[in-house]
């Protein structure tokens, strides 16, 4: 199975929602349409959809921690929502969670950083 990767921008808010499998095959992809995104748009801040989710692996937590890096730089949060059970664990075995909010919705999400959905 592959990934979706489907963004879309809220005001200054990127909304990236993934779905099937984040891998090394798919992390380099998703690594470069964020970036592209990033750089085009006035970008604040990222929301970060898991729901739909299923695996993840090392080099997808480097993809999102590389990003994380990269909106903190410009001042900005990365926010994750509608996270599954699995990749909820790697988060949390990885420590991603003392640096990323965890939200239960992307509405809820997006509303802390200011925006309606």
């Amino acid at each position: 199975m592959s990934l979706a990767v489907e963004l879309n921008v809220k005001k200054s808010v990127l909304c990236i929602r993934l779905s099937g499998e984040l891998d090394h095959h798919a992390a380099e992809e998703l690594r470069e349409k964020v970036t592209k995104t990033l750089e085009e748009n006035r970008i604040q801040h990222i929301v970060l959809n898991l729901e739909q989710l299923s695996f993840m692996d090392s080099s997808g937590l480097g993809v999102i921690l590389g990003r994380y890096k990269q909106i903190k730089q410009m001042g900005g949060e990365m926010v994750v929502c509608s996270i599954s059970p699995a990749v909820k664990r790697l988060f949390d075995m990885s420590g991603l969670f003392k640096i990323i909010r965890l939200e239960k919705t992307e509405k809820k999400a997006l509303e802390t950083l200011g925006v309606a959905s």
